[in-house]
């Protein structure tokens, strides 16, 4: 059996949902075009403790949809099937936008005021320390074996989801090279997991423990693998993958 790129998820601003695209462009040394491009962040005061809203504290998150026009650039958030707000996230005016709807969505947080932020290479290095994140979806459906429940894979915020190979057998693929449509990855880690995924992407709540169950069921927490692109190119959905 062939193993196929199955979906592609990039996440416009870290610790929110993710968009799907048909093809995308890598580029030797970098992660996905736009991934992780933006974040809200906490503590920008003189002397505060910085970090990110992520899913992983704050699961509310999770109800807000993305999308990411980088031609203009543009950023519209929808919540429930609705828009909230489309702005331009790279000016002072989109930004101030942004800001409003994130003070007021996330108003109460124990983290501080909100600021919604452009990142730059040296920020996205600590947003996105691993470039790409692929999950096998036999390795996910053979936890949903253990789990005795459906599982959802965007719970694993993996940016390429591939098909074909057996499950856990993304592994055996530690240190080596792979091929997907014109480019070439080195795969370097597994992926642990952390409690992010527990959040329900669709409802928006903590309704299961990943992190114990892979742990109960398989003696370990990873779910996917980290790879670097070492050869640009295309790669587009129903796109072969295999071993260079």
């Amino acid at each position: 059996m062939a193993i196929t790129l199955q979906r592609i998820c990039r996440f416009p601003v870290k610790g929110l949902n993710a968009e799907t695209l048909e093809k995308i462009t890598l580029t030797a040394g970098q992660g996905l075009p736009e991934d992780r491009r933006f974040a809200v962040v906490y503590g920008t005061g003189t002397g505060a403790r910085r970090g990110f809203f992520q899913q992983t504290q704050e699961e509310k998150l999770a109800q807000l949809r993305v999308a990411y026009d980088a031609a203009g650039p543009t950023l519209t958030l929808s919540r429930q099937g609705r828009q909230v707000v489309t702005a331009n996230p790279s000016d002072q005016t989109g930004r101030m936008l942004l800001n409003q709807f994130f003070a007021g969505f996330l108003a109460g947080s124990p983290r501080g005021t909100p600021s919604f932020q452009d990142l730059g290479d040296h920020d996205r290095e600590e947003a996105l320390p691993n470039p790409i994140s692929i999950i096998n979806l036999a390795s996910l459906r053979d936890f949903e074996r253990v789990a005795r429940q459906p599982v959802d894979p965007r719970r694993f915020r993996g940016n390429l989801m591939i098909d074909g190979l057996p499950a856990w057998g993304e592994f055996a693929w530690l240190g080596r090279e792979i091929r997907i449509g014109g480019a070439r990855l080195k795969v370097f880690d597994r992926t642990p997991r952390c409690a992010a995924t527990n959040v329900n992407p669709d409802s928006a709540e903590r309704d299961m423990n990943v992190p114990l169950t892979l742990r109960k069921g398989f003696g370990h927490i990873d779910m996917g693998v980290y790879a670097e692109v070492v050869e640009g190119g295309e790669v587009k959905t129903g796109d072969e993958v295999a071993e260079t």
